[in-house]
């Protein structure tokens, strides 16, 4: 899974400025920071257990005691848990301060996380899907609906990294919302890599060339600024108009970070402390392979094993493919 961009500063968590609930000024501007995961983050803090606040879970089921058992059978020392430092209540990690509560302990290492209560929901909910005990698919789309009330400028994609889900379905949740309080869409969006792009794109690119058609002398970032693209998307544009070339743009889909998702994986508890999620853990770092280098395995397999590899992929595929449709088999039915 993708992670959200997060900095440090001060041993504390925050959420990038360019990524908070309000539109940025310039729609030129890109991510300046690095983009960090929840696990890599700096120094803890110990703080008494008592100073602490429970509120606010996306978790409508509420805790699991056993879940809560489970960790607290646990002989190795737990991650930190992340908590609102304006409020000390904690965003993430509340089964793990259970469990601490049942060892008798009476502190517990935290991270602190410097942000307003929507941004600390966010940082909550993507928690809970990164790593833990999962939310619910119910969960997940009640937290995007709120994630698009508070964060309304963020992309479908952004979102949906937010609340494990699918772009397609933090859509149809956005436009439900659109058609029952009649909320405004904002002109523009701000997607993962931090850029600002309007919404309906194909009619933005459609005025720039007919402005370039009518004043071809204009440079591209004045294009950029009357039609409200970017200079690179004006000298698409402008480069299709000189080739003779009709703007039709390709989409591309970006891939999935596989390595920051099987890393977010392995600090799962939940997981990492029993066989089955042991083993789980094992068959999808053995699959963990980028495209590039399925290439060079596969010109390197013998041509005498090639029709006995492709039948045992074809195989593999299937049971993949198997897995994952028991998995949301699994997940509408606890929705539902």
């Amino acid at each position: 899974m993708d992670s959200l961009p997060i900095s440090i500063r001060g041993g504390t968590i925050a959420l990038s400025e360019h990524f908070g609930s309000s539109a940025p000024e310039d729609q030129g501007e890109c991510m300046t920071e690095f983009a960090t995961k929840i696990s890599e983050v700096g120094p803890v803090r110990s703080v008494r257990v008592g100073d602490l606040r429970i509120a606010g879970s996306p978790r409508s089921a509420g805790e699991s005691l056993e879940h809560i058992r489970m960790l607290a059978d646990v002989g190795a020392d737990l991650p930190p848990i992340i908590v609102h430092r304006p409020s000390m209540r904690v965003v993430d990690g509340v089964h793990r301060l259970r469990a601490a509560l049942l060892r008798g302990r009476t502190e517990i290492d935290v991270q602190f996380f410097e942000g307003d209560d929507n941004d600390a929901f966010v940082l909550a909910v993507h928690a809970n899907v990164a790593h833990g005990m999962p939310l619910s698919l119910a969960d997940r789309k009640a937290a995007a609906g709120r994630i698009v009330a508070s964060h309304p400028h963020w992309s479908d994609r952004m979102i949906a990294t937010a609340a494990g889900l699918s772009a397609a379905t933090v859509a149809r949740i956005r436009l439900n919302r659109a058609e029952q309080n009649g909320e405004p869409d904002p002109p523009s969006r701000i997607g993962h890599d931090g850029k600002v792009r309007p919404i309906n794109a194909p009619e933005r690119r459609r005025l720039a060339r007919s402005l370039l058609l009518a004043e071809p002398s204009l440079s591209l970032r004045e294009v950029a600024r009357r039609v409200g693209i970017s200079p690179e998307t004006a000298r698409s544009v402008r480069g299709r108009l000189r080739g003779g070339e009709p703007d039709r743009p390709v989409p591309v889909e970006p891939r999935p970070d596989l390595a920051a998702v099987i890393k977010n994986l392995r600090n799962d508890p939940a997981l990492r402390f029993s066989e089955s999620g042991r083993e789980l853990l094992r068959l999808l770092d053995a699959h963990t392979v980028t495209p590039e280098r399925w290439a060079v395995i596969a010109n390197n397999v013998p041509p005498y094993c090639r029709d006995a590899v492709a039948r045992m992929a074809i195989e593999c595929a299937r049971a993949w493919h198997g897995f994952a449709q028991q998995l949301e088999r699994t997940a509408t039915s606890e929705a539902s």
